[in-house]
């Protein structure tokens, strides 16, 4: 709106402000009139009561026009002042009203000034309006790390306490099932258990880092962070040993090599890896410990959900489909800890049992002289358990054959 024009809307404003100035006049002079009638006892005229009321009914309206003149003439000047920052240097400087004075005068001698506001800007030199030193940058927190492998075979097995160091256990070694009907007064036949006394004792998988007691103290997430980094290396050893652990020195000795060889009960036509993962199954059920669950390489696994069939289309699932990993309704666990080719089918929960005798933590210290000294901090990560595998017949493994 041109400066012309709002000059015209505050004079018009004036004008409506001295009229509402004399309405206001107008209803004291009634209200003092009514008052001074009452006060002798003379009850006020309609015609009275009807002045008053188209009195108050003008002044109302004047006073709403006036709310809506003042509004509309701040939104017009704040429109004029964003046209101003809008336009050049150049273009406000001549239009200043000191510089317009200046140039009309005859003389045209003096001096003119005009004060700019710079405009604010991002920029982060040394000038006018820069503020991109006070934009702070989005930075989240925490460290972006290497990615996690997700756990798994720990979630398998049934979970166990001991005390001391020594675990002992009695495991079944085979089953000769002899019973029979029997004859009145005929011997009754016997069945053969083959029983053995195991003894395994825990294993402490550990190790360490270092920080210094500043960083830790000066970034505490990073304290948060390296414990569970610290964790999860040791959950990390923790499935290899579960799994394929060959129980010399300090390892335990884990699943597979304790695990019965594949054996199938028939030879299926044109037998695939499905058929052998299923004849698996069968193996540790015939064993007496119905199958719980597979355990592949993730390779493999991707190998056995893109087989199709003679037209080309998938024969496990859909690949848009949800939903967890199973194969002959069992679910399918996906581990690099198993080598590529190699397969674990059995009865997880029955078959074998982890025991804790200390459950995984971290420690801090700076106990040793040269930590002290140099305000450093060692943590330490560690754990120390011992796995019982009550059954081998339990569990089944073998090779896939996809690799030659």
């Amino acid at each position: 709106m041109p400066l012309d024009d709002i000059k015209s809307v505050e004079q018009l404003a004036a004008d409506i402000k001295a009229d509402h100035a004399k309405a206001t006049d107008a209803v004291k002079e009634i209200a003092e009139k009514a008052l001074a009638e009452a006060e002798k006892g003379v009850k006020s005229s309609a015609s009275l009561k009807e002045v008053a009321d188209e009195q108050l009914l003008k002044m109302n309206e004047l006073t709403e026009q006036i709310t809506s003149i003042e509004q509309k003439l701040a939104r017009a000047k704040e429109f004029d002042e964003r046209a101003k920052a809008a336009k050049s240097i150049g273009q406000q400087f001549v239009e200043a009203e000191d510089v317009k004075s200046l140039l009309d005068s005859d003389v045209k001698r003096g001096k003119a000034q005009m004060l700019l506001k710079a405009t604010i800007t991002s920029a982060t030199t040394d000038t006018d309006g820069a503020a991109g030193a006070a934009v702070e940058a989005t930075r989240l927190p925490g460290v972006v790390a290497d990615p996690n492998r997700r756990m798994t075979i720990r979630d398998l097995l049934m979970p166990g306490q001991m005390d001391g160091s020594t675990l002992e256990y009695v495991q079944e070694t085979g089953f000769n099932n002899n019973a029979a009907p029997v004859a009145e007064g005929a011997a009754k036949p016997q069945s053969d258990i083959k029983l053995a006394l195991i003894s395994t004792t825990a294993k402490v998988i550990a190790h360490t880092s270092k920080a210094s007691r500043q960083i830790l103290d000066d970034a505490s997430q990073l304290r948060s962070y390296i414990d569970g980094r610290l964790r999860y290396g040791l959950a990390f050893k923790e499935e290899l040993q579960l799994l394929s652990g060959d129980g010399t020195g300090q390892n335990l000795l884990g699943i597979i090599p304790q695990a019965t060889a594949y054996s199938p009960a028939f030879a299926p036509a044109a037998e695939t890896v499905i058929d052998k993962l299923r004849l698996a199954m069968l193996q540790a059920a015939l064993a007496e410990y119905p199958a719980t669950g597979h355990v592949m390489n993730p390779i493999d696994w991707a190998r056995v959900e893109t087989t199709k069939d003679s037209e080309g289309r998938y024969i496990i699932g859909n690949p848009g489909g949800e939903g967890p990993a199973s194969l002959w309704k069992l679910p399918v666990v996906e581990t690099q800890a198993i080598a590529v080719d190699k397969f674990l089918t059995g009865a997880f929960r029955l078959g074998a049992q982890v025991f804790d005798r200390w459950q995984a933590r971290v420690e801090l210290a700076t106990e040793n002289e040269d930590d002290f000294v140099k305000n450093m901090v060692t943590m330490l990560c560690e754990e120390r358990l011992a796995l019982a595998v009550y059954r081998p017949e339990a569990f089944i493994y073998g090779d896939l054959g996809f690799v030659a």
